[in-house]
C-alpha cells in the first residue's frame, strides 16, 4: 500500500512538472514573437511612423498601387477611414512589385492619391512586401513565426491585413475583398 501511495505521488509530481514545463515553453515561444509595435516604417514623405501610437485601434494595412485595376479601392479605403476612423487606422503601403504598377516618386504618389481619391489616411514609404528585401512589417504580417497566427503570401496589389487593438494579427483579405465589405466592417461593429 505504501509503494502504491509513493508511486501515485511520483506520477502526480511528474504530471505537475510536465504541465509547468509545457506552459513555460509556450510562454517562451510567445515572448520570442515580435510585436508589430516594435516595427519601424516611414511615412511617404520620410517621417517616422510609430505603430505603437495606434494601440487601442485596429489597423488595416493595404499594399497599394496607382496603376492597378484595383486602384479604385482607394475610394472605399478613404470611406472606411472616414466612417470608422475612431475604431480603425487605414495605412496604405505603396509597392511596385506587382506589374510595376506603382512607379511614382513619393510626391507623385501623394498627388495622385489626393487629387483622384481625396486620400487623407496614412500612406507609408514605398517598400517591398515579398522576396529577399521584404520590409519587416510584411515579414511580421506574412510569417506565423512573427505574428503567431498564420503564414500567407502577398498575391497582388490591394491585399489587406487586419490587426487588432492590441497589435495582434486578425486576418488577411485578398485584393478582391472591397475595403467596405462586411468581411472587414463586421470587425468594427
Amino acid at each position: 500500500m505504501r509503494t502504491l501511495k509513493y508511486t501515485g505521488l511520483f506520477v502526480l509530481s511528474f504530471l505537475i512538472a510536465g504541465t509547468f514545463i509545457a506552459s513555460k515553453s509556450e510562454s517562451n515561444k510567445l515572448q520570442t514573437m515580435n510585436s508589430i509595435y516594435q516595427i519601424s516604417i516611414n511615412s511617404l514623405m520620410g517621417e517616422p511612423i510609430h505603430l505603437g501610437d495606434f494601440r487601442g485601434k485596429k489597423i488595416l494595412f493595404v499594399n497599394v498601387a496607382s496603376e492597378c485595376g484595383f486602384t479604385p479601392q482607394y475610394e472605399d479605403l478613404q470611406k472606411l477611414h472616414e466612417e470608422y476612423g475612431e475604431k480603425i487606422t487605414v495605412i496604405g503601403v505603396p509597392c511596385n512589385q506587382f506589374g510595376e504598377q506603382e512607379p511614382g516618386s513619393p510626391e507623385e504618389i501623394k498627388t495622385f492619391c489626393k487629387k483622384n481619391y481625396g486620400v487623407s489616411f496614412l500612406i507609408t514609404e514605398k517598400i517591398d512586401v515579398k522576396g529577399d528585401n521584404r520590409h519587416p512589417l510584411y515579414k511580421w504580417l506574412t510569417e506565423k513565426e512573427e505574428n503567431g497566427v498564420e503564414s500567407s503570401s502577398v498575391k497582388w496589389n490591394f491585399q489587406k491585413y487586419l490587426v487588432d487593438e492590441n497589435g495582434k494579427y486578425i486576418d488577411v483579405f485578398y485584393s478582391t475583398t472591397n475595403p467596405m465589405s462586411d468581411k472587414i466592417t463586421d470587425y468594427l461593429k
